[in-house]
Formats: structure tokens, C-alpha cells, sequence
């Protein structure tokens, strides 16, 4: 399978502050790459770099096979992007916003309008097209920037945390938009503060903090690597719950997680449905009534955790997507 995007060793300084400390990337052609990370990890540099918008200091990196540096100018044309914050004209309508995009990308008068016609029913925006873009609310203002980083039917497409600041609906209705994208062939290199968005949308995820790439590979791989699954117990009191707690330790593979507050038990285990048997047999023996249990993977945020948490040893030197294996 042909890679739509390498990189290999990026380096970035702003100042004393290290933003890329040898980054490396690779996205298959038609795939969804979730890059991950703390504010500050060096996302947005990495996704500038390649977008052609920042110069790296060292390393290299293609997009649809053009070197980013030396063939820039040719790349932009074959790429879309849309940042964290809706990049349009809010005194333009939203399709006068779409024609304008394609002017800029010479696709002519006819076909710019075609085009912006053809986007504004894709993106459920034709009730509102005509109006001045100020008037829309931001779920609208984001369908539209996105609209616009499609108008050339990029080959590439980053986008840069596209739901931030959306309610649930409106980072639902981007989602679905985003599928459509992939399933028409586009490659997305997607950065998200939304784990369960990375979860939801992208085939593969690259976890990055302090400028390094500190663990990689699908949703699935990567909730293996931290633990396997969890009994999740609520008890009636919070009493239970620290006693639950101290009677469930041996049985898990981790170290159990009491909240108290909510009464209630996480229990990293490495056989689930086994050791749930048991754990209820052993609640039952002392017992310890329980309002609720479930079994579950670890979540996205869970995953993420554990592995920013760890990330010190990266930095010492240490391979956290060798340890977690």
C-alpha cells in the first residue's frame, strides 16, 4: 500500500523550546491517521510542517509523494486544511465563501460555481447558503470551513482539532461529513483534544508529547497495551467501595481504582469474563452488595493516560510503545 504521507526525524525549535524532536509519521493512501497529544505535544507543528505552512529544522517528509520543502508549491495544490478555528469570510455567504476558494485554486468561474453548489447541499447548508456566514452558529461555521478545505478534491487532507468547541450534535454532524470524505477516497491526518473522536474515526493513532511520537497503532492495539479490560463495580456505599477495592487487588492485573465519591471500583483484569466470575463470587462470600457491574475495554482517555503518564521514560530515552507490548 502507497503512503500518502512520510515523515522522518522532524525537528522543530522556537527558541530554547524543542516543539518536534524527531518525528515520524506514515499514512496510508485513503486512510485516517488520529494524531494525539497534550496541548503543547506538538501537534499543530507537526500538521503545519506538513501542510507546507512551517519549515522544519531538520528531517524530511512527502505528501502524495512532493517533498514538503522543495516542492511546496506544487503540494498546496493537492492538499486542503482546515484549522482550529473556521477560517472563513463571515461577510461573505456561505457560498460566495465556496466560489471565492475555488477562484483561488483556478478552477474558473463555471466550475468554482458548480463546485460551490454541489458543496453546499453535501454539507447540509443549502437552507442557509445565501446568508452572511457572521450569522451562523459555529457548528455551521465549522461545515463550512471544512466545505472549503475540500472545494480542489484534495488528495490530502489535515484537519486540525475541526470539532473544538462544538456541542455533541453539531461534532456528530462534522463526523458524518468526515466519513463521507473518507469513503470518497481522501487520506486525513485528523488532530483531536476528543479521544473518543480518535476512537470513533481514525484507522490508526499516533500519540505524541514534548515533540516525540511515543506510541502508535489502531484504537484496538493500543487499549490492548495498557490493560486489557476492566470490571467496573458500583457499590452501595463508600465504604464498600474501599472494602471491594482491597478484596478485588489480587485478583487484578493493575492496581484497582476507588472513587469513592461515585462508590465505585476499576479493576484492571487480564481475563475478563473469568475473573469477573470469580470477583462476584468474592463480593458475594463477604457480603458485599453491589448496585451494578460491567466489563469493559479501557476507553480512549484511559489509554491516553496511561501513556502521556509514562511519557517521562520516552524522554529519557525509553520506548513506551516497546514497553506496553
Amino acid at each position: 500500500m502507497t503512503n500518502a504521507i512520510v515523515a522522518e526525524g522532524l525537528r522543530k525549535k522556537f527558541g530554547t523550546h524543542t516543539a518536534l524532536d524527531g518525528v515520524d509519521l506514515t499514512v496510508p493512501e485513503g486512510s485516517v491517521l488520529g494524531l494525539l497529544g497534550p496541548n503543547g505535544s506538538g501537534k499543530t507543528t507537526t500538521v503545519r510542517v506538513l501542510a507546507t505552512l512551517l519549515r522544519a529544522d531538520a528531517g524530511r517528509a512527502t505528501v502524495s509523494g512532493l517533498d514538503v520543502r522543495s516542492d511546496a508549491v506544487q503540494l498546496r495544490r493537492k492538499i486542503g486544511l482546515s484549522g482550529q478555528y473556521a477560517a472563513v469570510d463571515e461577510d461573505l455567504t456561505a457560498r460566495e465563501n465556496l466560489r471565492m476558494i475555488g477562484r483561488l485554486y483556478h478552477l474558473g468561474v463555471t466550475e468554482s460555481s458548480r463546485r460551490a453548489d454541489e458543496l453546499v447541499e453535501r454539507f447540509d447548508l443549502t437552507e442557509n447558503a445565501d446568508r452572511q456566514v457572521k450569522g451562523y452558529s459555529g457548528g455551521m461555521r465549522r461545515r463550512v470551513d471544512l466545505a472549503c478545505a475540500v472545494v480542489s478534491k484534495p488528495e490530502v487532507l489535515f484537519l486540525d482539532e475541526p470539532t473544538t468547541g462544538l456541542d455533541v450534535r453539531s461534532r456528530m454532524a462534522v463526523w458524518e461529513v468526515i466519513g463521507e470524505l473518507v469513503s470518497g477516497g481522501s487520506t486525513l491526518l485528523l488532530t483531536t483534544q476528543y479521544l473518543e473522536e480518535a476512537d470513533q474515526l481514525a484507522d490508526r493513532i499516533t500519540v505524541i508529547d514534548r515533540g516525540r511520537v511515543i506510541a502508535e497503532g489502531t484504537p484496538d492495539v493500543l487499549k490492548d497495551r495498557v490493560g486489557g479490560e476492566r470490571i467496573e463495580l458500583t457499590t452501595r456505599t463508600a465504604e464498600d467501595a474501599r472494602h471491594a477495592g482491597a478484596l478485588l487487588a489480587p485478583l487484578a492485573s493493575g492496581e484497582p481504582t476507588v472513587e469513592e465519591a461515585d462508590k465505585r471500583v476499576i479493576v484492571p483484569v487480564s481475563d475478563g469474563p473469568a475473573t469477573l466470575v470469580s470477583a462476584i463470587r468474592l463480593l458475594d462470600q463477604h457480603n458485599l452488595r453491589l448496585a451494578g457491574v460491567t466489563l469493559r475495554r479501557p476507553s480512549m482517555d484511559e489509554v491516553f493516560l496511561a501513556l502521556t503518564e509514562n511519557s517521562d521514560t520516552a524522554a529519557a530515552g525509553g520506548k513506551i510503545e516497546e514497553q506496553v507490548r
